[in-house]
């Protein structure tokens, strides 16, 4: 049986924490089809096995994620070829390494823009619903991550987003740490290398872009680094939009240019707006006209406000 992939109105990612901490090196875009099929498999409830084919297409992909078709065609293309070689390895309840791989099938469907994925058994028990605790899971809305440009920035908020109602600290080992991320043994093996082209790129992206607000300090063994300690906060929510009607002015011409970006640029807005078949250019030239009108304007501002607007913009 095969499970077609409608959009996802949900978008909620599940898998429980030691899927989510195991050492993997997916790439980014790989990761973000695995998003998609941890979404679509638990959402389609079609009995999903480690024999149950799952189609993704390129829409899916592109809608997802706020590329054009194009690139998504590309992307279906590229994981044929790929995803099947990424292994994972995570630890059992035997407190033994299992060593995995994502996929057990990959099939390009030519002349469709799509694949169709069977995952292992492995990964199939760790994302299907599960009667358990709800702290043994890692839950968390893709539109989080779909914003995020770096898979070194995806994986450290996969990581830490668990902990965000936690009251005690994350801590990392720092070559374990590493395989989480994704790096090789020889990647950015300087610690000053890993720290300004891995970490500090991740942080700043997590805190610019997504709904947590996170900090680290060095954990050290004399005076060599050996893991880091994180602060991981929820950011907290925007006034009411009710509030926020009250105070509400037109916006300026050089407010709706760039807002007008921004609100085509997010997932939540496209996925609500958007026309089928409509360009990633055309939306954002038809949003920045309609957000001319001050009724849109109103309309739109919880959006607004979510992609960074205030009130004294």
């Amino acid at each position: 049986m095969k499970a077609d992939t409608g959009k996802n109105m949900s978008n909620q990612v599940v898998k429980t924490n030691r899927l989510n901490t195991a050492i993997q090196n997916l790439s980014l875009v790989e990761i973000r089809l695995i998003q998609v099929a941890i979404i679509d498999s638990r959402e389609t409830q079609s009995g999903l096995t480690a024999d149950t084919p799952l189609r993704i297409n390129a829409k899916r992909y592109a809608e997802a994620f706020n590329v054009d078709i194009d690139s998504a065609y590309c992307v279906m293309l590229e994981a044929e070829t790929t995803l099947f070689e990424r292994r994972f390895t995570f630890i059992n309840e035997r407190d033994n390494p299992v060593k995995s791989r994502w996929v057990s099938q990959v099939e390009y469907m030519k002349g469709e823009g799509a694949i169709e994925i069977i995952l292992t058994p492995a990964v199939v028990k760790e994302i299907t619903r599960i009667d358990g605790k709800k702290t043994f899971f890692t839950e968390y809305m893709l539109e989080q991550t779909a914003i995020l440009n770096s898979v070194y920035s995806v994986r450290l908020y996969e990581l830490l987003v668990q902990h965000r109602t936690s009251p005690v600290n994350p801590k990392f080992e720092l070559e374990t740490f590493r395989g989480q991320l994704g790096l090789g043994v020889n990647e950015y093996k300087r610690l000053c290398d890993f720290k300004r082209r891995v970490l500090d790129h991740a942080v700043k992206e997590i805190n610019e872009k997504t709904d947590l607000q996170v900090s680290y300090t060095p954990n050290k063994s004399g005076r060599k680094v050996v893991g880091y300690d994180f602060k991981v906060l929820e950011k907290p929510k925007r006034n009411s939009t009710a509030k926020a009607s009250d105070q509400f002015k037109e916006l300026t011409v050089k407010t709706i240019e760039l807002f007008g970006s921004k609100l085509a640029n997010d997932n939540a807005f496209g996925g609500k707006y958007a026309k089928q078949g409509e360009s990633a250019k055309a939306f954002e030239i038809r949003v920045k006209n309609e957000l001319k009108d001050v009724n849109n304007q109103k309309k739109w501002l919880s959006d607004l406000i979510r992609v960074g607007y205030t009130l004294k913009s």
